[in-house]
């Protein structure tokens, strides 16, 4: 198991305690020194590193692996993304962000919240809520709602993708404009011609006026691949 953002050592020392064969890292070298330090973290690799820049597969090496923290919320979205994506993804990972990016990760298509970092994630791990935290848990008060969230690898990915990037690139664009229909919001963020992608939803007997937000995880890997034909 991977811990990212060890901080003073509370789930450190906890998840030590369990037996875990546990790497624990921080982006602040002060706090790293100090872990170090601690007779009950004496069986923990501590790292000093960044969670976007650390290379979870050279450090995994091929072996199944979890990941845990108590997530910056400003990094939050960009690192469950890359950890969903990577070729290997944690088998499980639980994490507390922020209450609103858990909802949109949450979300079902065609509610409000639903969008990019959904379907992102959802391709490949299958989110559920563990508990909400109260802001009076914590010193300082932060103001803003927690979540610990629980991300479970998927045995197979929830659709079939053949072109990660591109799939990435319909996605973003289609939520890109969320007040347009799905056609001028691709439009205008691939800068493709209208007509074709027109001509791809309704290959698929889609709406001609559906919105990016009421389609699932396979209507928009096929809608990737239409576009490619």
């Amino acid at each position: 198991m991977v811990e990212i953002g060890a901080g003073t050592g509370a789930l450190t020392a906890a998840l030590a305690r369990l037996g875990t064969d546990l790497t624990a890292f921080d982006i602040d070298p002060d706090l790293v020194a100090v872990l170090r330090e601690r007779d009950d973290l004496r069986g923990v690799d501590l790292r000093e590193a960044d969670a976007l820049t650390f290379d979870y597969a050279a450090w995994a090496r091929g072996s199944d692996w979890s990941a845990a923290g108590n997530l910056p919320y400003n990094i939050a979205t960009p690192l469950l993304i890359a950890l969903s994506a990577l070729p290997q993804p944690p088998a499980r990972i639980v994490a507390m962000i922020q209450k609103d990016v858990a909802d949109r990760i949450l979300a079902a298509p065609g509610s409000a919240s639903y969008g990019s970092l959904t379907v992102a994630i959802g391709l490949t791990m299958r989110a559920e809520r563990a508990f909400t935290v109260a802001p009076q848990a914590f010193f300082p008060r932060p103001g803003v709602v927690s979540t610990v969230l629980v991300l479970h690898r998927r045995e197979t990915p929830a659709a079939d993708v053949r072109d990660r990037k591109r799939f990435e690139q319909v996605v973003r664009g289609a939520f890109a404009y969320r007040r347009k229909t799905l056609a001028n919001s691709l439009a205008l963020a691939l800068d493709l011609p209208r007509e074709r992608i027109a001509a791809a939803i309704a290959s698929l007997a889609l709406s001609p006026d559906i919105r990016g937000e009421d389609l699932d995880l396979r209507s928009f890997a096929a809608l990737t691949d239409a576009l490619a034909s």
